[in-house]
């Protein structure tokens, strides 16, 4: 990708990028202080899609490892948030679906807070039913697990990193105007995924029927 210089040095304000041009220059220092700032923000979100904590340990390292393997490639065209969940979403999507194609489910082990936001802007209302921390913790990654993976990072990239809409675009090579509208269709696709949960308990499961991209 040729970066403009405009580009370069606008991101060249971000703390992250910084840190990150660093590391292309095998500054080792500056990775492990990359690691340090994002790995409890990938985390979070990775316990949510990964639906087990070791599993989610496991994608971590896989990728830093990518950040770190990626990094004589690096040019800094977009916020250093919006390149990393990029890579973020790349290996957890092949991992879901490696994992989907192996037929595993597990439940979610820990406590977190967005799911609850995404139950709520997905439902339109509360559930009829109370669920439990670790119900709702599975539900939510099912429900997400459902939506095309480009409506999936958006939700991610706006409900966990609360990125902009032109960052977000960014990662998705998109306009923000498309990004709203992949957002309006997760909303859509996510109450229309949950909707039978809540009110009669059925499972939410690839099979649904879902607004694609």
């Amino acid at each position: 990708m040729v970066v403009s210089e405009s580009s370069a040095r606008r991101y060249a304000l971000d703390p992250d990028v910084r840190l990150m041009l660093e590391v292309r220059d095998d500054n080792a220092a500056a990775f492990e202080e990359l690691v340090l700032r994002y790995q409890d923000r990938l985390m979070t979100i990775l316990r949510h899609l990964a639906g087990d904590a070791g599993q989610a340990e496991d994608l971590a390292q896989e990728i830093f490892l990518r950040v770190y393997r990626s990094r004589k490639t690096y040019e800094p065209s977009a916020k250093f948030a919006t390149w990393f969940f990029t890579i973020a979403n790349n290996v957890v999507s092949n991992s879901l679906r490696s994992r989907s194609r192996r037929h595993e489910h597990t439940v979610a082990s820990r406590d977190s807070g967005p799911q609850d936001v995404l139950l709520a802007a997905s439902s339109g209302q509360m559930p009829a039913r109370l669920l439990d921390k670790a119900e709702m913790r599975e539900i939510v990654r099912m429900a997400l697990e459902s939506i095309p993976e480009r409506q999936r990072l958006a939700v991610l990239l706006c409900k966990f990193e609360g990125l902009s809409y032109a960052d977000i675009a960014a990662a998705l090579e998109a306009t923000p105007q498309a990004v709203k509208s992949l957002l309006a269709r997760a909303r859509i696709n996510l109450r229309e995924i949950l909707q039978p949960y809540y009110e009669s308990g059925e499972l939410p499961g690839k099979n649904a029927s879902v607004n694609d991209e």
